[in-house]
């Protein structure tokens, strides 16, 4: 297990041992961060789509008009 590894296990233990109510404090704290905020938003789009089919990008392109 490299540093970071070992840096997020150490954090998520943490983060798993608070109530219900502390988790929730801390997850709205995190949402506040517009940066944060995006990226979370960016990984759930990519875990809903990421079965999708690929389309090759000279296909998007002409698609889309370029």
């Amino acid at each position: 297990m490299n540093t970071v590894e070992s840096r997020s296990e150490v954090f998520w233990m943490a983060f798993c041992s608070l109530s219900k109510k502390e988790r929730k404090a801390i997850v709205e704290r995190l949402l506040e961060e517009p940066e944060f905020r995006e990226d979370l938003m960016d990984i759930a789009t990519f875990e809903q789509r990421k079965h999708e089919p690929t389309e090759p990008w000279e296909t998007v392109k002409k698609r889309l008009g370029r």
